[in-house]
């Protein structure tokens, strides 16, 4: 036998990284390669998503009852105090994450709070005492990770200050006003504090700018709208299962699953066709736009959730072949048709409006969305003269397949029209 030459050996496999009990939070360097998203911030997108599905769930509920305008107040009310700390922990963490001890368990409190903002979504659509409580632990959360970054990051410690300060005297008055505002004066006072909210990330910007990594932002986002997607895979789900409890296996079953899932399909391709991650990397500047921008796009795919429960809702009323129905005063195949063409209108209006504006590309003609508002009135105008609901979703998904086509082609052709500037 021979000996085998030590050099030749293979080199031992490294050791796992260790947690850090503490870093100091200097600041990511924004140019930091292979930055992407950390498995806690996965388990703070997926806790977030079950407040946003309590949301859905309710406005699902109101749009039943037929309280359109409650319905939507209070889905408006519900998806700012889940949106806004989230966004507000990305961007945190997109700057500062250090993955140790006092971080995650700061990110642990918000995860509690968000979770009683689901609670109180379920009784008082955040109005209530769970509500509040909520959107403090979640917010003082941040106030005291702000205050830290401001201490041992002293280049940004002017900005950081500004950042804890506002934060907090803010959650002094939402408590203010849970405690001692008169009913009537709930709904203006929530508009005030939450502009007053929006406004301080834009105060604070001027005493200097956080180190934000701009692939590791882009990235959370389109993980949110993943995971948003993934709820109306959920309805998609429960929309086959209505159809099988009511046809069997049947061609409308068919017409349901690939109208629905080619939907959602077309929604994700869309989403994704647009460069954010270009426009963040060449154009920080334009990320304020970008960011509260997106509070569109994520509030029409939250919307979408609760809408196509609505629409398992019509399809689970329709009638079997022995001519029962499911249930008794379920939406009509119409109102649940004319809800999802609207709201996959808003959808792209608001990305074709947000990508328009931040890529600053020269093919900004909004011809190219056609094809979705076409579509889904056809599908709203066929379903109303006796077509089946599934199929009606079939018509629907094709607004979205020829509008991706139709950009996917232009920009082959021509490259340099849809190119950030």
């Amino acid at each position: 036998m021979t000996e085998t030459d030590p050099a030749q050996q293979p080199a031992p496999a490294p050791l796992p990284p260790s947690l850090a009990v503490w870093r100091h939070m200097v600041g990511r360097d924004v140019h930091e390669t292979h930055r992407s998203s950390t498995p806690l911030e996965a388990l703070f997108d997926l806790t977030t998503v079950v407040a946003v599905a309590a949301a859905a769930t309710r406005l699902h509920h109101g749009l039943v009852e037929g309280h359109l305008r409650e319905a939507t107040l209070e889905f408006f009310q519900s998806f700012f105090s889940i949106w806004w700390p989230w966004m507000s922990y990305s961007w945190f963490a997109s700057a500062y994450d250090t993955d140790d001890v006092p971080f995650r368990a700061a990110t642990l409190v918000q995860m509690i709070g968000v979770l009683f903002i689901a609670a109180g979504i379920t009784e008082a659509a955040g109005d209530g005492l769970a509500g509040t409580v909520g959107f403090f632990l979640m917010r003082a959360a941040l106030v005291a990770q702000w205050w830290r970054a401001s201490i041992e990051h002293p280049e940004g410690r002017a900005t950081c200050r500004r950042y804890a300060i506002g934060i907090g005297l803010l959650q002094v008055l939402w408590l203010a006003r849970m405690a001692a505002a008169p009913t009537d004066w709930l709904f203006p006072l929530f508009l005030l504090l939450a502009a007053l909210e929006l406004a301080i990330p834009v105060w604070a910007a001027r005493a200097g700018d956080t180190p934000w990594h701009a692939h590791h932002v882009t990235e959370r986002y389109g993980l949110l709208t993943i995971i948003l997607l993934g709820e109306c895979m959920v309805a998609a789900a429960n929309a086959m299962s209505g159809v099988l409890a009511v046809d069997g296996w049947s061609i409308d079953l068919m017409a349901v699953s690939v109208g629905i899932v080619g939907l959602i399909l077309g929604l994700w391709w869309a989403y994704f066709l647009v460069p954010f991650a270009q426009v963040l990397h060449f154009r920080r500047e334009r990320g304020f736009l970008w960011g509260y921008g997106h509070a569109l796009v994520f509030g029409t795919l939250a919307v979408l959730g609760g809408v196509l429960e609505v629409v398992v809702d019509a399809l689970k009323a329709a009638p079997n072949p022995e001519g029962h129905v499911a249930f008794h005063d379920a939406p009509t195949p119409l109102l649940a048709m004319g809800l999802s063409s609207m709201t996959v209108a808003a959808f792209f209006a608001a990305l074709w409006w947000l990508g328009s504006r931040t890529t600053r590309r020269t093919a900004r003609s909004p011809a190219f969305l056609l094809p979705v508002p076409a579509f889904g009135a056809l599908a709203v105008f066929l379903v109303h003269r006796g077509m089946a609901l599934p199929w009606g979703f079939v018509l629907l998904a094709l607004g979205p397949a020829l509008t991706v086509g139709l950009v996917t082609r232009a920009r082959r052709a021509s490259p340099e029209n849809f190119a950030v500037r």
